[in-house]
Protein backbone atom coordinates (compact mmCIF):
# COMPACT_ATOMS: atom_id res chain seq x y z
CA UNK A 1 0.00 0.00 0.00
CA UNK A 2 1.61 3.27 -0.96
CA UNK A 3 0.96 5.83 2.00
CA UNK A 4 0.49 9.24 1.36
CA UNK A 5 -1.09 10.87 4.25
CA UNK A 6 0.60 13.36 6.11
CA UNK A 7 0.01 14.02 9.98
CA UNK A 8 0.46 17.83 11.53
CA UNK A 9 1.36 17.85 15.33
CA UNK A 10 1.42 20.92 17.36
CA UNK A 11 0.03 24.64 18.16
CA UNK A 12 -3.24 26.00 16.58
CA UNK A 13 -3.43 29.25 17.50
CA UNK A 14 -4.61 32.83 16.71
CA UNK A 15 -2.43 35.53 15.05
CA UNK A 16 -3.68 38.98 15.95
CA UNK A 17 -2.24 40.88 13.74
CA UNK A 18 -1.62 44.73 13.71
CA UNK A 19 -2.76 47.10 11.10
CA UNK A 20 -0.64 49.59 9.36
CA UNK A 21 -2.21 52.07 11.36
CA UNK A 22 -0.79 50.76 14.57
CA UNK A 23 -3.91 51.13 16.18
CA UNK A 24 -6.08 48.29 15.02
CA UNK A 25 -5.93 44.48 14.71
CA UNK A 26 -7.51 41.81 12.87
CA UNK A 27 -7.41 38.01 14.57
CA UNK A 28 -6.20 35.54 11.35
CA UNK A 29 -5.92 31.06 12.16
CA UNK A 30 -3.03 30.14 12.38
CA UNK A 31 -0.11 28.37 14.38
CA UNK A 32 2.55 26.22 12.35
CA UNK A 33 1.54 22.98 11.85
CA UNK A 34 -2.22 24.11 11.82
CA UNK A 35 -1.08 26.40 8.74
CA UNK A 36 0.68 23.11 6.85
CA UNK A 37 -2.13 21.02 7.28
CA UNK A 38 -4.25 23.44 5.67
CA UNK A 39 -2.02 24.22 3.29
CA UNK A 40 -1.85 20.45 2.28
CA UNK A 41 -5.75 20.38 1.96
CA UNK A 42 -5.80 22.32 -0.50
CA UNK A 43 -3.12 20.84 -2.22
CA UNK A 44 -5.29 17.85 -2.31
CA UNK A 45 -3.34 16.02 0.62
CA UNK A 46 -4.92 14.08 3.12
CA UNK A 47 -3.66 15.07 6.04
CA UNK A 48 -4.92 14.59 9.77
CA UNK A 49 -3.98 17.68 12.99
CA UNK A 50 -3.26 16.60 16.37
CA UNK A 51 -3.19 19.43 18.92
CA UNK A 52 -5.23 20.90 21.32
CA UNK A 53 -7.73 24.37 21.70
CA UNK A 54 -9.74 25.56 23.97
CA UNK A 55 -13.42 24.92 23.98
CA UNK A 56 -14.01 28.94 23.15
CA UNK A 57 -15.14 30.85 19.88
CA UNK A 58 -11.76 30.34 18.32
CA UNK A 59 -11.57 27.11 19.21
CA UNK A 60 -15.06 26.50 17.32
CA UNK A 61 -13.71 28.68 14.17
CA UNK A 62 -10.60 26.19 13.69
CA UNK A 63 -12.93 23.12 14.19
CA UNK A 64 -15.15 24.45 11.18
CA UNK A 65 -12.61 25.73 9.23
CA UNK A 66 -10.75 21.93 9.68
CA UNK A 67 -14.20 20.37 8.85
CA UNK A 68 -14.59 22.79 5.74
CA UNK A 69 -11.20 21.76 4.39
CA UNK A 70 -11.73 18.05 5.30
CA UNK A 71 -8.75 17.98 7.86
CA UNK A 72 -9.01 15.08 9.92
CA UNK A 73 -9.57 15.81 13.40
CA UNK A 74 -10.01 12.54 15.23
CA UNK A 75 -7.28 13.48 17.48
CA UNK A 76 -8.29 17.10 17.93
CA UNK A 77 -8.58 18.08 21.57
CA UNK A 78 -10.72 20.70 23.44
CA UNK A 79 -10.01 22.00 26.81
CA UNK A 80 -12.37 23.54 29.19
CA UNK A 81 -10.35 25.06 31.53
CA UNK A 82 -7.91 26.81 29.28
CA UNK A 83 -8.19 28.98 25.70
CA UNK A 84 -6.64 28.97 22.42
CA UNK A 85 -3.54 30.84 22.27
CA UNK A 86 -3.94 34.78 20.96
CA UNK A 87 0.15 35.87 19.89
CA UNK A 88 0.76 39.48 19.31
CA UNK A 89 1.67 40.10 16.02
CA UNK A 90 3.70 43.25 14.69
CA UNK A 91 4.09 43.74 10.99
CA UNK A 92 6.24 46.23 9.29
CA UNK A 93 5.35 48.32 6.01
CA UNK A 94 7.12 45.72 3.62
CA UNK A 95 5.05 42.95 5.10
CA UNK A 96 7.72 41.09 7.93
CA UNK A 97 6.26 40.17 10.92
CA UNK A 98 7.60 39.59 14.48
CA UNK A 99 6.10 38.28 17.14
CA UNK A 100 5.60 40.30 20.55
CA UNK A 101 3.70 38.49 22.94
CA UNK A 102 0.26 36.97 23.70
CA UNK A 103 -2.73 38.24 25.05
CA UNK A 104 -2.88 37.35 28.83
CA UNK A 105 -6.04 38.81 29.79
CA UNK A 106 -7.76 35.43 30.14
CA UNK A 107 -5.37 33.01 31.41
CA UNK A 108 -0.95 33.25 31.23
CA UNK A 109 -1.28 29.43 29.82
CA UNK A 110 -3.07 28.05 27.16
CA UNK A 111 -4.72 25.18 25.41
CA UNK A 112 -2.03 23.95 23.18
CA UNK A 113 0.41 23.42 26.31
CA UNK A 114 -1.64 20.90 27.31
CA UNK A 115 -1.59 18.30 24.76
CA UNK A 116 -2.42 15.08 26.39
CA UNK A 117 -0.80 11.76 25.91
CA UNK A 118 -3.15 10.10 27.95
CA UNK A 119 -6.53 11.34 26.20
CA UNK A 120 -4.21 9.92 22.47
CA UNK A 121 -4.09 6.87 23.95
CA UNK A 122 -7.35 6.55 24.89
CA UNK A 123 -8.11 5.60 20.80
CA UNK A 124 -5.21 3.75 20.07
CA UNK A 125 -6.25 1.71 17.63
CA UNK A 126 -7.79 4.55 15.47
CA UNK A 127 -4.44 6.00 16.03
CA UNK A 128 -2.07 2.87 14.52
CA UNK A 129 -4.81 2.83 11.72
CA UNK A 130 -4.21 6.83 11.12
CA UNK A 131 -0.02 5.93 11.23
CA UNK A 132 -0.39 3.02 8.77
CA UNK A 133 -2.02 5.36 6.25
CA UNK A 134 1.09 8.05 7.21
CA UNK A 135 3.97 8.81 4.86
CA UNK A 136 4.99 11.83 6.98
CA UNK A 137 4.91 13.17 9.92
CA UNK A 138 5.53 16.66 10.66
CA UNK A 139 5.96 19.15 13.83
CA UNK A 140 7.81 21.98 15.39
CA UNK A 141 9.69 22.93 18.38
CA UNK A 142 7.56 25.21 20.41
CA UNK A 143 5.71 22.17 21.52
CA UNK A 144 8.78 21.15 23.84
CA UNK A 145 8.85 24.15 25.56
CA UNK A 146 6.04 22.62 27.81
CA UNK A 147 6.62 19.58 29.83
CA UNK A 148 2.95 17.88 29.13
CA UNK A 149 2.76 18.57 25.16
CA UNK A 150 6.70 17.39 25.10
CA UNK A 151 5.37 14.21 26.51
CA UNK A 152 2.83 13.76 23.83
CA UNK A 153 4.83 14.23 20.67
CA UNK A 154 7.70 12.18 21.76
CA UNK A 155 5.17 9.27 22.56
CA UNK A 156 3.71 10.28 19.02
CA UNK A 157 7.32 10.33 17.66
CA UNK A 158 7.78 6.70 18.85
CA UNK A 159 4.60 5.39 17.12
CA UNK A 160 5.91 7.39 13.69
CA UNK A 161 9.18 5.13 13.85
CA UNK A 162 7.09 1.91 14.75
CA UNK A 163 4.98 2.39 11.67
CA UNK A 164 8.14 3.81 9.74
CA UNK A 165 6.33 6.97 9.19
CA UNK A 166 9.41 10.05 7.87
CA UNK A 167 9.83 12.62 10.82
CA UNK A 168 9.91 16.23 9.26
CA UNK A 169 10.55 19.34 11.61
CA UNK A 170 10.36 22.57 10.59
CA UNK A 171 13.00 24.27 13.92
CA UNK A 172 10.49 27.24 13.47
CA UNK A 173 12.17 28.71 16.53
CA UNK A 174 9.90 31.69 18.50
CA UNK A 175 11.82 32.53 21.98
CA UNK A 176 8.63 34.43 22.77
CA UNK A 177 6.99 30.76 23.22
CA UNK A 178 9.97 29.69 25.46
CA UNK A 179 10.09 33.31 27.57
CA UNK A 180 6.36 32.51 28.61
CA UNK A 181 5.82 28.93 29.61
CA UNK A 182 5.72 27.97 33.20
CA UNK A 183 7.93 25.03 32.06
CA UNK A 184 10.94 26.73 30.26
CA UNK A 185 11.04 30.21 31.37
CA UNK A 186 13.66 29.75 33.92
CA UNK A 187 15.80 27.77 31.06
CA UNK A 188 18.60 29.35 29.88
CA UNK A 189 18.90 30.00 26.43
CA UNK A 190 21.79 27.77 25.81
CA UNK A 191 20.00 25.17 27.80
CA UNK A 192 16.87 25.20 24.84
CA UNK A 193 18.94 25.48 22.15
CA UNK A 194 20.49 22.12 23.49
CA UNK A 195 17.06 20.62 23.79
CA UNK A 196 16.34 21.61 20.73
CA UNK A 197 19.19 20.24 18.95
CA UNK A 198 19.02 16.82 20.56
CA UNK A 199 14.69 16.69 19.54
CA UNK A 200 16.13 17.33 15.51
CA UNK A 201 17.85 13.84 16.13
CA UNK A 202 14.54 12.76 15.37
CA UNK A 203 14.46 13.92 11.66
CA UNK A 204 14.70 12.63 8.32
CA UNK A 205 13.80 16.06 6.90
CA UNK A 206 14.36 19.61 8.90
CA UNK A 207 13.88 22.67 7.35
CA UNK A 208 15.07 25.42 8.96
CA UNK A 209 15.63 29.97 8.08
CA UNK A 210 19.41 30.26 7.79
CA UNK A 211 19.46 32.59 11.00
CA UNK A 212 18.18 29.68 13.02
CA UNK A 213 20.54 27.49 10.37
CA UNK A 214 23.32 29.81 12.10
CA UNK A 215 22.22 29.95 15.50
CA UNK A 216 21.91 26.34 16.10
CA UNK A 217 24.16 24.80 13.94
CA UNK A 218 26.76 28.13 13.61
CA UNK A 219 26.55 27.14 9.76
CA UNK A 220 24.21 27.38 7.19
CA UNK A 221 25.82 24.52 4.81
CA UNK A 222 22.88 21.80 4.35
CA UNK A 223 24.90 19.20 3.47
CA UNK A 224 27.32 20.13 6.94
CA UNK A 225 24.42 20.39 9.33
CA UNK A 226 22.75 17.13 8.00
CA UNK A 227 25.83 15.61 9.06
CA UNK A 228 25.85 17.25 12.46
CA UNK A 229 22.42 15.47 13.36
CA UNK A 230 21.88 11.65 13.92
CA UNK A 231 19.38 10.57 11.47
CA UNK A 232 21.69 12.70 8.57
CA UNK A 233 18.25 13.82 7.07
CA UNK A 234 17.69 15.84 4.29
CA UNK A 235 17.90 19.77 4.99
CA UNK A 236 16.38 22.60 3.44
CA UNK A 237 17.31 26.33 4.60
CA UNK A 238 15.17 29.13 3.57
CA UNK A 239 16.39 32.88 3.47
CA UNK A 240 13.41 35.16 2.88
CA UNK A 241 13.93 36.58 -0.57
CA UNK A 242 17.05 34.98 -1.13
CA UNK A 243 18.04 31.40 -2.95
CA UNK A 244 16.70 28.12 -0.86
CA UNK A 245 20.03 25.90 0.02
CA UNK A 246 19.51 22.46 0.29
CA UNK A 247 20.28 18.86 0.29
CA UNK A 248 17.77 16.24 -0.67
CA UNK A 249 18.47 12.73 -1.16
CA UNK A 250 22.13 13.06 -1.52
CA UNK A 251 22.18 15.85 -3.77
CA UNK A 252 23.10 19.59 -2.93
CA UNK A 253 22.07 22.99 -4.22
CA UNK A 254 20.54 26.34 -4.42
CA UNK A 255 17.27 27.34 -6.23
CA UNK A 256 16.37 30.97 -7.19
CA UNK A 257 13.29 32.46 -5.23
CA UNK A 258 10.52 34.27 -7.09
CA UNK A 259 10.18 37.91 -5.92
CA UNK A 260 7.09 40.37 -5.78
CA UNK A 261 6.55 44.14 -5.00
CA UNK A 262 3.17 43.09 -3.99
CA UNK A 263 3.83 40.91 -0.86
CA UNK A 264 1.64 42.04 2.00
CA UNK A 265 1.79 39.81 5.09
CA UNK A 266 4.98 37.25 5.25
CA UNK A 267 2.90 35.23 8.15
CA UNK A 268 2.72 31.44 7.04
CA UNK A 269 4.74 31.96 3.99
CA UNK A 270 7.59 28.93 5.41
CA UNK A 271 4.55 26.76 6.11
CA UNK A 272 3.39 27.08 2.92
CA UNK A 273 6.24 26.27 1.95
CA UNK A 274 6.75 23.35 3.35
CA UNK A 275 3.22 22.04 2.65
CA UNK A 276 3.76 22.46 -1.34
CA UNK A 277 7.26 21.03 -0.90
CA UNK A 278 5.53 17.95 1.07
CA UNK A 279 3.24 17.87 -1.14
CA UNK A 280 5.86 17.46 -4.30
CA UNK A 281 7.44 15.08 -2.17
CA UNK A 282 4.63 12.69 -2.32
CA UNK A 283 4.18 12.99 -6.00
CA UNK A 284 6.93 12.22 -7.13
CA UNK A 285 7.74 9.60 -4.40
CA UNK A 286 10.40 11.46 -3.59
CA UNK A 287 12.55 13.41 -5.94
CA UNK A 288 15.65 11.11 -6.92
CA UNK A 289 17.64 13.89 -8.98
CA UNK A 290 18.53 17.56 -9.20
CA UNK A 291 15.89 18.56 -12.02
CA UNK A 292 12.81 16.99 -9.71
CA UNK A 293 14.12 18.31 -6.78
CA UNK A 294 14.53 22.16 -7.98
CA UNK A 295 11.45 21.61 -9.77
CA UNK A 296 9.77 20.68 -6.17
CA UNK A 297 11.89 23.50 -4.16
CA UNK A 298 10.12 25.98 -6.83
CA UNK A 299 6.78 24.33 -6.25
CA UNK A 300 7.00 25.13 -2.65
CA UNK A 301 8.53 28.54 -3.30
CA UNK A 302 5.38 29.75 -5.20
CA UNK A 303 3.28 28.19 -2.38
CA UNK A 304 5.28 30.76 0.41
CA UNK A 305 5.18 33.44 -1.93
CA UNK A 306 1.76 33.31 -3.10
CA UNK A 307 0.36 32.91 0.64
CA UNK A 308 2.23 36.34 1.13
CA UNK A 309 0.03 38.30 -1.60
CA UNK A 310 -2.78 38.89 1.35
CA UNK A 311 -3.14 39.10 5.16
CA UNK A 312 -3.01 35.64 7.82
CA UNK A 313 -1.27 32.85 7.15
CA UNK A 314 -4.38 30.43 5.69
CA UNK A 315 -6.47 32.85 4.02
CA UNK A 316 -4.36 33.11 0.93
CA UNK A 317 -2.93 29.64 0.69
CA UNK A 318 -2.46 28.89 -2.50
CA UNK A 319 -4.81 25.08 -4.53
CA UNK A 320 -2.81 23.97 -7.24
CA UNK A 321 -4.82 26.20 -9.88
CA UNK A 322 -3.19 29.01 -8.41
CA UNK A 323 0.23 27.82 -8.68
CA UNK A 324 0.02 26.77 -12.20
CA UNK A 325 -1.37 29.65 -12.80
CA UNK A 326 1.07 31.51 -11.63
CA UNK A 327 4.11 29.34 -13.20
CA UNK A 328 1.75 30.27 -16.98
CA UNK A 329 2.07 34.13 -16.27
CA UNK A 330 5.18 34.48 -13.69
CA UNK A 331 3.92 38.55 -14.09
CA UNK A 332 3.87 40.21 -10.54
Amino acid sequence: MKKTNVVCVGEALIDRIKNKSDKNFTDFLGGAPANVVCALRKLKVDSAFIGRLGSDEFGKQFIKHFEELEVNTNFLQLDNNLPTRIVLVNRDNSGDRCFSGFDTSLNTVFADEALDKNVIEKDINSLETLFLKTKYFVCGTIILSSLISAESIHYLLKMANKFDVKIIIDLNWREVFWDNANYSSETTKKERVDLIKKFLNHAHFLKLAKEEAILFFENENPLQISQAIINQPDVVITDGPNPISWFINGVQGTTEVINSYKIVDTTGAGDAFLAGLISQLISFDYPSCESEIENCVKFASVCGLLTCLGEGAIEQQPDYSKVNEFFGSQIL
